[in-house]
């Protein structure tokens, strides 16, 4: 795989001004061109349904951390968006014999794969692939943690050519791994409302934004990256929460899929990116702006996506989905008295109990499910609460239908 990497060949000038407004441009915390991920699966009583923890098995772990660097290229006539750099790290803790035959396979992937050994690691077109076997993981002395007995660590780094590895990108996932897992909120016994009438009486409000504002503009739901990096052992067409974890080495195909075919697997690794790139902001997002315009909406959008549509339809925009701090700084303002959630169900920044303690009103706007080819998916809110309420709706017919009750222009 040679980089640049072409992820859409040819550009209009339109998306050539939004990329150099709104993904390029100064004013973000971090530029919008870097898609980062992280996954950190590991055996624990409260998830021993997917995890497969008991008391005599245990320790398993896989980490998984991508960055990814876009860019225009204006090699051709016409300007391109590619994908000028890949960091892509995957680490195993298994039982010693899973990691021996890990290893095996993968000599036999890079060889089929033909990629040429140097000093400096596994070279082909313009990546590098490292690996590296632990009895005692680095990180985990670091961290003053205990591995299982009989357990070793295979760390699998792919990255592109030249690319210099920093301290904090290193330390980035293993860093959320001290943090523990994420617990499932119980949900407790919110009130339902066929539209968000009730809002006018707790006027002006914030509004949070999750996936679901994304998945009305075509973009795909969060867990196609589950899919896509094997985050879940995911075989049918359930949602990926009702999945198993791939916490074993011959269960995770990702890697093998890359060292085989680097530039096929690219295209399932920069779709995600691709289609925030080239959304619309929905008639949603368009609400959002005219109910903001009026007065009744205030602040910045807190969001949880990085498709930038809030951005591009005129609204300011926090963003939080991030990984450097456990609960990043969100603007509550005093004058808000409610709190509107939309398209978000697993609240991952405690934005929504930060609220509550200011004493706002909590709304949420959400199907509560998604269609998958045809088949309507349960996926229920998990941290709404008594005093709450819930809208089962799309976030673009109940803003709309809210524009009207305001009296706001659309």
């Amino acid at each position: 795989m040679y980089l640049p990497h072409p992820v859409i060949e040819q550009l209009s000038d339109e998306q050539v001004t939004n990329w150099k407004t709104f993904f390029e441009g100064v004013g973000h915390e971090r530029p919008r061109s870097v898609e980062e991920g992280v996954w950190r699966r590991t055996q624990d009583p409260a998830n021993a349904e997917q995890s497969g923890w008991s008391e005599d098995i245990s320790g398993r772990r896989r980490i998984v951390h991508y960055r990814y660097t876009y860019a225009l290229d204006y090699t051709f006539p016409v300007p391109r968006l590619v994908l000028a750099d890949l960091y892509l790290y995957v680490s195993f803790t298994a039982p010693d014999n899973e990691i021996r035959t890990y290893a095996e396979n993968l000599d036999g992937w890079l060889g089929q794969g033909r990629w040429r050994r140097e000093s400096t690691g596994w070279h082909h077109g313009d990546l590098v692939t490292t690996v590296t076997e632990y009895n005692v993981h680095p990180q985990d002395e670091r961290a003053d943690r205990a591995a299982s007995a009989g357990f070793r660590t295979l760390d699998v780094l792919i990255t592109s050519e030249g690319y210099t590895v920093p301290r904090c990108l290193r330390n980035l996932p293993w860093d959320v791994l001290a943090g523990g897992i994420r617990i499932k909120e119980q949900r407790g016994a919110p009130a339902f409302t066929e539209d968000l009438s009730g809002l006018l009486d707790h006027l002006p409000f914030q509004a949070e934004i999750g996936c679901g504002m994304s998945i009305e503009a075509g973009i795909p739901p969060l867990h196609y990256l589950h899919e896509v990096y094997r985050v879940t052992e995911r075989r049918d067409n359930a949602l990926t929460q009702s999945h198993g974890f791939t916490l074993t080495p011959r269960a995770d195909t990702l890697v093998r899929e890359i060292l085989l075919d680097a530039p096929g697997k690219a295209e399932s690794l920069t779709r995600m990116f691709a289609a925030c790139f080239t959304a619309e902001p929905t008639g949603a997002h368009l609400a959002l702006k005219a109910l903001h315009t009026a007065g009744h909406m205030v602040g910045p959008v807190i969001t949880h996506n990085f498709d930038v549509l809030a951005a591009r339809a005129g609204l300011k925009e926090v963003f939080v989905r991030r990984y450097d701090q456990k609960i990043p700084p969100v603007p509550l303002l005093d004058q808000a008295r409610a709190l509107l959630v939309i398209g978000l169900h697993a609240d991952r920044r405690s934005v929504q109990a930060r609220a509550r303690a200011k004493g706002m009103k909590i709304f949420f706007v959400d199907p509560e499910g998604l269609m998958e080819n045809g088949v309507f998916r349960e996926y229920p809110i998990e941290g709404a609460r008594e005093g709450d309420t819930i809208v089962r709706s799309e976030a673009t017919p109940a803003l709309q239908r809210l524009c009207k009750l305001l009296d706001a222009t659309l």
